[in-house]
């Protein structure tokens, strides 16, 4: 009987996608216990758990019985690799959902990570290096949750317009979504500030911060529009006043 990769390839598609054991499992209707025996290669998985892995990843169920997925040469990535180059007239935009943003930290700079995100595409984005975000909570009202942003990915901290909404991918925060100022007195810290003036402001330290992306597009559900209220509107009214006070200050 030939060898069967199935538990080993689960593990290594868990992986792609940051997700825990039990993530996985909750999204395969299994439990954790269960996928660990197949992953360890102490049971084989049932048809039907590798039929929705299949339909998930969009993967034969005969690569993902009969072949290594996890070498540089697979099937697999060859041919995922392969369908991303040929969106190459419009801008392909690599996609991290919120579940992913743990899996994110730590394979940000890893390539083969990167490349089983998945991806969109839109063509109205200007030249540059782009990346999608989803953002959860309300730190950043009117953007609603569950919104995508779209940002622009920048060298450096220099490059940041001043109170610009960008992604910041930090050490210390994790991923957020957040108006970015430099700190006139601590070059070393960055001042990160929400929309929703319920929030706090809060410094990082730019030494921590592994990416930043300035947010170009924010695509969300007409149905998950949200109003303001009028005190909402005043705090953002008095703070725009605010930082215009502050800005003239600045330049006289």
């Amino acid at each position: 009987m030939s060898q069967s990769f199935a538990g080993q390839n689960l593990k290594y598609l868990r992986k792609l996608k940051g997700m825990t054991q039990e993530e996985f499992a909750q999204k395969l209707q299994i439990k954790r216990s269960l996928l660990g025996a197949y992953e360890e290669e102490r049971a084989e998985p049932r048809i039907d758990v590798l039929e929705m892995v299949s339909d998930h990843f969009r993967i034969s169920l005969d690569d993902l019985l009969r072949r290594d997925l996890s070498e540089p040469k697979g099937n697999y990535l060859a041919k995922r690799r392969q369908q991303k180059l040929g969106s190459s007239e419009s801008q392909v935009i690599h996609f991290v959902p919120m579940k992913a943003a743990a899996g994110y930290l730590a394979g940000y700079a890893d390539e083969e990570f990167i490349d089983e995100l998945n991806t969109f595409t839109l063509p109205m984005l200007g030249n540059g290096f782009f990346r999608a975000f989803e953002i959860i909570g309300d730190s950043m009202l009117p953007t609603p949750s569950g919104s995508i942003i779209v940002g622009q990915k920048l060298d450096s901290l220099d490059d940041v317009k001043q109170h610009a909404a960008c992604i910041v991918v930090s050490r210390s925060e994790g991923i957020v979504y957040k108006r970015v100022s430099r700190n006139p007195k601590a070059k070393n810290k960055v001042i990160l500030t929400s929309d929703n003036k319920a929030f706090q402001p809060y410094e990082v330290n730019a030494e921590d911060i592994l990416e930043i992306w300035q947010g170009q597009m924010v695509i969300t559900k007409v149905a998950q529009q949200q109003r303001w209220d009028v005190g909402q509107l005043a705090n953002l009214v008095s703070n725009l006043q605010e930082q215009i006070s502050s800005m003239k200050k600045s330049m006289n």
